[in-house]
């Protein structure tokens, strides 16, 4: 490793005119310590600082680049778009395509309206909820993250959990006064509040796959019984599939589980890399939002034609190869990296769905967001600076998921369980 000068140096420039140094949270690497790397470039599943260190990207831009870094095809359909106009503010050709291409995969989908990121996605399907329902109450869960609008940020993951961070200042009680926290995974306790105020709840908000807790999946029976009872009372489910949408496989977690959701948030992969984000729903519910309805969203960038190309060229590669190519590589780490725990006498657990993984220090089962905390914070510090130091690089929080790329081949994925073996050697 050539050392970590430069960033050092930039980042102590960059606190003094951006807020903690970086432009969203968790990039700070509070939680690990010491301060982030600068990025400079990145090709297939490596990255390159600009200290010159080469290093295998498990981040992948938060789960964005399932392809890996400056994909051919799609750097030259975003170049092309770029040359033939970046932003028009007006409907273009592309950004129908990608519309017909979500609503193909995604049966649930039936109509679409493109926004600029997941908490747009995520907001804007609430307010859509509440208006189709003609109800306020919200069911979200502890340890899911749903964006930075003010009615999601009391228990939330992500950033927030890895800052310690309860519930963000400047939410005033009325933003959350609607919103109802459950623990994830909880059946019993979800049976009991629709059981209280059943005709209340206009939604149901769920991340059907939790990353931002870690990766915690939905236990078997849980998001049936957030359909069932949403259903029996005239309730809405509304899935976050930014992460899983087509992450976790062709028609995401939706398809994975066989579970239809009323309304659909979509992000990160349908940008190709660029900001993003969607909602979408049956045409009964998407016929309320604006102009056909009284349900108001707009934005100036949305279905921005470069972000539609770039995405349009993601999924065109995303086909049954490629998903069982993901499944087995991600297989082999989530594996790799279990035996050598195994070896070494480290407790931990690790869950996989799809090409998302997720690594905690604990040697109990991790279904809840209680579970996820109980994971040593110490150790994962360890582990994270000891895999840099072996050219892995991992996302610097203990609630952040791992992402596998269709760009990691045998050798990067044998190069990182090896390198988790060493540095669990030294956990010890």
């Amino acid at each position: 490793m050539a050392g970590y000068k430069t960033s050092r140096r930039l980042y102590a420039i960059a606190k003094r005119v951006m807020v903690g140094g970086v432009s969203s949270p968790v990039r700070a690497f509070q939680s690990v310590g010491g301060g982030p790397l600068f990025l400079d470039r990145g090709r297939g599943p490596w990255i390159w600082d600009v200290d010159g260190n080469r290093l295998l990207d498990y981040v992948c831009s938060w789960g964005a680049l399932i392809l890996g870094h400056a994909n051919r095809r799609v750097a030259g359909r975003a170049a092309r778009a770029v040359a033939a106009g970046s932003s028009f503010g007006a409907p273009t050709v592309p950004e129908l395509m990608m519309a017909r291409e979500i609503k193909k995969r995604m049966r649930s989908m039936e109509k679409v309206r493109f926004v600029n990121s997941g908490t747009e996605a995520t907001m804007s399907a609430v307010r859509l909820a509440r208006a189709y329902t003609k109800r306020a109450k919200v069911i979200k869960f502890d340890g899911c993250y749903h964006g930075h609008a003010d009615q999601f940020l009391s228990g939330a993951g992500s950033g927030l959990a890895t800052l310690g961070i309860p519930q963000s200042a400047g939410v005033l009680p009325g933003a959350v006064r609607d919103v109802v926290t459950l623990r994830y995974n909880d059946i019993e306790a979800l049976d009991g509040a629709f059981g209280r105020m059943g005709n209340d709840i206009a939604a149901v908000i769920v991340e059907p796959v939790a990353g931002n807790m870690g990766v915690v999946p939905a236990r078997r029976g849980f998001l049936e019984a957030a359909r069932r009872l949403c259903t029996e009372n005239g309730s809405l489910l509304i899935f976050d599939e930014v992460i899983t949408g087509f992450r976790v496989g062709p028609h995401g977690a939706q398809g994975l589980y066989g579970i239809r959701p009323d309304i659909t948030c979509l992000g990160k992969i349908i940008g190709g890399g660029f900001p993003v984000g969607a909602y979408g729903a049956g045409r009964r519910i998407m016929d309320l939002v604006a102009p056909n309805g009284p349900v108001y969203q707009a934005g100036t960038l949305s279905g921005n034609p470069v972000a539609m190309a770039a995405g349009l060229a993601t999924l065109s590669l995303l086909d049954r190869s490629a998903y069982a190519r993901l499944e087995r590589q991600s297989g082999d780490l989530e594996r790799g990296i279990a035996d050598a725990a195994a070896r070494s006498g480290v407790d931990m657990e690790v869950n996989r769905v799809g090409s998302m993984l997720g690594v905690f220090f604990t040697g109990r089962h991790v279904e809840n967001f209680d579970d996820a905390k109980l994971t040593d914070p110490k150790l994962f510090r360890k582990f994270f600076w000891g895999m840099l130091r072996n050219g892995v690089y991992l996302p610097p929080s203990r609630f952040e998921s791992m992402f596998v790329s269709t760009s990691h081949g045998e050798g990067q994925i044998g190069m990182t369980v090896d390198a988790a073996g060493r540095v669990m050697e030294g956990l010890r």
